[in-house]
């Protein structure tokens, strides 16, 4: 069985306000091991995927702190102890001393990415 730990995950991201650590599954699983040092509103990162939201699915457990999600007209909002599912159809709301895991569905997950990443160039080039 694999198993996977911040430690030992193959992927490191850094960015301002975030750190991830993500280890791919057989099976078509990645798990994001998250924290979060700055309140942020992703939504601008998610325009080009329909409906300007995330279509991946995850299902998550807050260590520490609190993380939202919006759909819709919509925020729900989970803390420390909670255990969720959010569905196609998403933005996220990251809350500073936040930690998480998350499961996402590999490939799902990477063509968001594909789309986050390219608008945050696109973000980081208008602000030069």
């Amino acid at each position: 069985m694999p198993k996977a730990s911040k430690n030992s995950a193959s992927e490191h991201e850094t960015l301002d306000g975030y750190e991830g650590h993500f280890e791919h599954f057989e099976g078509g699983w990645t798990v994001g091991f998250e924290t979060y040092t700055q309140d942020a509103d992703l939504a601008p990162l998610f325009r080009g995927l329909p409906g300007d939201q995330c279509q991946c699915e995850h299902m998550g457990y807050v260590i520490r702190g609190r993380v939202a999600f919006r759909s819709g007209d919509r925020e729900e909002v989970f803390e420390a102890g909670d255990a969720y599912y959010v569905g196609p159809g998403h933005t996220p709301v990251l809350f500073a001393g936040t930690q998480i895991v998350e499961f996402s569905p590999t490939r799902e997950l990477g063509h968001t990415m594909e789309i986050v990443m390219r608008n945050m160039e696109a973000m980081e080039a208008a602000a030069s």
